[in-house]
């Protein structure tokens, strides 16, 4: 890990560097995060596509991976994930055939997320997730 801005309040910042160690890192923070947070429900599946996210990073772009997690308001009910690289241009959902061994990260990112999108960063992309917190 090259930084951690983790300030244990409603935001928590993790900056990996581009290594194949950086997925495993990356989600061992993420559930550890959301398991202080008391949001154990949602550690597992936001694991899974922060990994999945990285691991695009990894293929598509040189430089440092962020993880970026902000906790749900009470209000919304919403748990924010962000993961950034310095590739400016944004991901592509590819339509996998069966025997291919990738291009399915975006669609389980579509299809497990609330929402998701990207955004132009000063230096780079942020692609983002949300999940709903359960009741």
């Amino acid at each position: 890990m090259i930084g951690v801005i983790d300030t244990g309040g409603d935001c928590a910042e993790w900056i990996f560097p581009a290594q194949p160690d950086a997925v495993r890192a990356a989600r061992t923070a993420v559930r550890v995060r959301l398991r202080a947070w008391g949001l154990d429900s949602l550690a597992d599946l936001a694991a899974l596509l922060v990994s999945e996210l990285v691991t695009n990073s990894l293929r598509h772009a040189t430089g440092p991976i962020g993880v970026r997690l902000v906790r749900p308001g009470r209000l919304d009910g919403v748990l924010l994930v962000e993961v950034s690289d310095p590739l400016p241009d944004p991901p592509r959902e590819r339509v996998a055939r069966p025997e291919d061994e990738g291009g399915r990260g975006l669609q389980l990112v579509a299809r497990s997320s609330r929402r998701w999108g990207t955004r132009p960063g000063d230096a780079g992309k942020t692609v983002w997730f949300e999940l709903a917190v359960p009741g």
